[in-house]
């Protein structure tokens, strides 16, 4: 066998986050206890009843392929939470189940970017995203964002930023690494501009249900020509279960349904029955308790960082990430990581990952752990800071 690889995995970097867990993982090996602030997971699991419903589907045999399009009675629930949540009508027809988001990303990317043309996306912004683009042969252009746009595109750079050669955007509101959102109005904006230059907007709106700040908003209220991912992993805390949706117009339906069946022929029977019990009023409540526990744990995390010497420009108002300037302990953010990570036993993740306008200078840290843990991590952090500092 020859060992000429696809010139695309050029293109792909490694994900630098895992090999800090590497780190983590020997630590750990060795008896060290460790504070773990680096990956984004929830650490609530799937509700009992949830659990419950994937049993029951298992013990009644319904194991057997769904439609590539997902279960009908599902896409009917996911158009139920539209006009529960955000008091919108979608059809469920619009509505397209995948295996996690990221398949969702997948086929949004493969039904809409071209050999060789750009997308733009900000930056910072989660890598995958970048690399679901260069999967299909097109090319991520990152545009520099800072604190004074919420670390987000705004229509100005967009149409800065966009020639010949650009065919869409690629957003996340709220997005990681900075748990920010685009306002409405700037979102608003970039649909427009970007629907008169021919383009196509494709919106991550896998936190949207982990807003705290304001009224549960999605960017499908503002045109239907607008493609959005969303997923069962973040609010819904199914990680492991790998099942997410996207909604695309009516018109593109037959082309994802081709590539779906084609790709993945459907998403996991069992994580599809088991997802229904997700919208019943019974466990919606415990998601928005455990929406509260997160919202309170941003509340005091973010204040504390802030008292230690962190920069945290803006507030973040969604998700469950604090993106952290760290330029007044370093220079070298990644390095800075390593040595939180070994000498004070805290896990976060350096700006790396996320694109190169904040390599050096942020850190990500993840509130999804209990509330006694973070006091822990803020005081182990503390302690750390202040040798670090009667050292120098």
């Amino acid at each position: 066998m020859h060992n000429n690889l696809a010139s695309r995995l050029d293109h792909i970097a490694p994900f630098h986050v895992m090999e800090l867990m590497k780190m983590a993982s020997t630590l750990e090996e060795q008896g060290r206890h460790l504070i773990h602030m680096g990956i984004g997971e929830p650490d609530f699991t799937a509700p009992q009843t949830v659990i419950d419903a994937a049993a029951k589907a298992m013990a009644d045999g319904r194991l057997q392929y769904t439609s590539a399009l997902g279960l009908p009675a599902l896409r009917e629930a996911i158009a139920t939470y539209y006009l529960q949540q955000y008091g919108l009508t979608i059809p469920a027809s619009r509505i397209i189940v995948t295996a996690g988001a990221s398949a969702a990303l997948l086929l949004a990317c493969a039904a809409l970017v071209e050999p060789g043309k750009e997308v733009l996306m900000p930056d910072p912004c989660y890598p995958c995203n970048r690399h679901f683009v260069a999967a299909f042969n097109g090319q991520a252009k990152l545009v520099a964002s800072g604190a004074e746009d919420r670390f987000q595109l705004s229509d100005q750079m967009v149409r800065q930023n966009w020639g010949d050669n650009t065919s869409g955007v690629l957003l996340a509101s709220p997005s990681n690494p900075t748990g920010t959102s685009i306002s409405t109005s700037e979102l608003k904006a970039i649909i427009a501009s970007v629907k008169q230059r021919g383009g196509f907007t494709i919106v991550d709106e896998i936190y949207q249900g982990l807003s705290y700040d304001a009224a549960p908003f999605s960017a499908l209220s503002l045109d239907d020509d607008v493609v959005v991912i969303n997923s069962f992993s973040k609010y819904f805390n199914m990680t492991g279960w790998r099942l997410g949706w996207i909604v695309v117009p009516e018109r593109i339906v037959p082309q994802i349904e081709k590539l779906a069946q084609n790709l993945f022929i459907c998403a996991s029977s069992v994580a599809q029955h088991a997802a229904l019990a997700c919208f019943t009023p019974e466990t919606m409540a415990i998601y928005e308790n455990r929406k509260a526990e997160f919202k309170r744990r941003r509340d005091y995390i973010v204040p504390a960082l802030r008292a230690l010497g962190f920069g945290i420009p803006v507030m973040p108002d969604g998700a469950f990430y604090v993106y952290a300037d760290c330029s007044r302990f370093t220079d070298d953010a990644d390095a800075f990581a390593k040595e939180v990570l070994t000498q004070a036993g805290v896990v976060i993740v350096p700006g790396l990952d996320f694109g190169p306008a904040t390599a050096n200078t942020y850190v990500r840290l993840s509130y999804a752990n209990s509330f006694e843990n973070l006091q822990e991590a803020v005081a182990r952090l503390s302690q750390f800071l202040q040798s670090r500092l009667a050292y120098k």
